[in-house]
């Protein structure tokens, strides 16, 4: 906090020169003070990018899958529980020793346990199975997470260029004012028309709709943004990530494409179908069941233990054990063409981006070498004409009215570049082997945007 104190006011009536520096110098530092405020509030792409990672619920939701999958990994290597069996057997139910227990030797009360052996392989089989589930979880992780870092860059950047067409518009209705002033000079002056003064303030009504316009446009940007970083989100900062390169590489795209979030999960997909073609394959050999009882008969009688093994019969391998193996054989078969088809149209898509980048990037500079700089001084030739008397405020208005235009087209172009780029840049996870071990990076230099 800058405090300057001042004396009482000397009684000539004028404050010291030293005075009015110091009282400058204060305002000038609680300017500074405010604006340092204000870009300490201004939300940045890296933590609008953190606070929409923190806010997602569908992580929340990824996590508990891969949680789930894990747990099911261990149950489905254990062998199956134990079955406790108890009953009565060749009770009578009429004559003399009807309802008895004890009466008849043939009568027994037995307690028994039963257990079936799952050979290892296949409980290793469908525990493997479950692995490979957990690999599909954290592939799904790895999916949302790339959707929502590119829709929430997106975004920001959306609201960012929003703010940037209002700006320009603003700062072009006040020069409009200005123009309006020197139209009511003019005809007041007897040298204008008041034709002239009223097409004036019509295209300074037309500049407040395009503003207008505008500002709705801003206020569903800004929604577009709270949708990831949640409400009551202060205005994006006005430094902007490094637009001009990205790090894909057309070279060995193919090669990256493979590491593609959703080209992953396609991969662990079809890993997990060939896990259940492991499993159809262990279920040819048939598991055992032990059984041992206990049975109690009558006072007079011994008691008895009985020892059982049961083992299914697959008598027609042919139609049933070998049709599920053909069938999850063949499942894996299309996961696995499906991913091969879905990795060439991923590349294609970004080969396809990448060079809508690099040409946009082309056109920003001829904007700013040729086509703004052109518009800029045919308005300033067109206003020299007209208050030199040899033009026309409308062939003015019409001139301001194009630069404005190429200007806003030139914002335009550099939302849907930076709208790419985010695309671009998060393709493929940051850190990936394949881009770090990338030479280089795809660079268009562009020069600094013109206002």
């Amino acid at each position: 906090m800058f405090t300057v104190s001042f004396p009482a006011r000397p009684s000539a009536g004028r404050w010291p020169r030293h005075w009015a520096m110091a009282l400058a110098l204060c305002a000038g530092t609680l300017s500074l003070d405010a604006r340092a405020q204000q870009a300490s509030q201004a939300l940045t792409l890296d933590s609008a990018l953190r606070l929409a990672e923190e806010r997602s619920r569908q992580l929340v939701a990824q996590n508990a899958a891969a949680s789930a999958a894990r747990a099911m990994a261990v149950a489905a290597g254990q062998l199956p529980d134990p079955v406790l069996k108890a009953g009565i057997s060749n009770l009578p139910v009429n004559g003399s020793d009807r309802f008895s227990l004890t009466r008849d030797f043939m009568t027994m009360r037995s307690i028994g346990v039963m257990q079936e052996l799952t050979r290892s392989d296949k409980r290793q089989a469908r525990a493997a199975r479950f692995d490979r589930e957990v690999d599909v979880a954290e592939a799904g992780r790895a999916v949302a997470l790339a959707n929502l870092r590119r829709d929430t860059a997106t975004a920001w950047l959306d609201r960012y260029y929003q703010g940037r067409m209002r700006d320009l518009l603003q700062t072009q209705r006040a020069e409009l004012s200005l123009q309006i002033e020197g139209a009511n000079a003019a005809y007041r002056g007897g040298r204008g028309t008041q034709a002239d003064v009223f097409t004036a303030r019509s295209a300074l009504a037309q500049l407040d709709d395009r503003i207008l316009a505008q500002e709705r446009q801003i206020a569903t940007a800004q929604t577009r943004l709270a949708r990831w970083v949640g409400p009551g989100t202060p205005q994006p900062s006005t430094v902007l990530p490094d637009l001009g390169s990205v790090r894909l590489d057309a070279r060995n795209l193919e090669a990256y494409i493979g590491e593609h979030p959703q080209i992953a999960l396609m991969a662990r997909q079809e890993a997990v179908a060939r896990a259940d073609a492991d499993v159809a394959q262990s279920n040819k050999r048939s598991d055992w069941t032990v059984e041992l009882m206990y049975s109690q008969r009558g006072p007079a009688y011994s008691n008895m233990v009985s020892l059982n093994v049961s083992i299914p019969l697959q008598l027609d391998q042919k139609n049933r054990q070998d049709r599920e193996l053909a069938a999850k054989l063949a499942t894996a078969e299309q996961m696995q063409a499906q991913r091969e088809e879905a990795t060439r149209e991923s590349t294609a898509e970004a080969l396809s981006l990448l060079q809508q980048w690099q040409s946009n990037r082309k056109r920003l500079a001829l904007y700013d070498s040729s086509l703004i700089p052109l518009a800029s001084e045919r308005t300033q030739a067109v206003l020299a004409a007209y208050r030199g008397g040899a033009g026309t405020l409308s062939a003015a208005l019409e001139a301001r009215r194009m630069e404005i235009d190429t200007r806003m087209e030139r914002l335009r172009l550099e939302m849907e570049t930076a709208s790419l780029w985010a695309q671009l840049e998060f393709l493929i996870p940051a850190g990936h082997a394949a881009l770090a071990a990338s030479e280089s990076t795809t660079t268009v230099d562009v020069k600094e945007p013109q206002q």
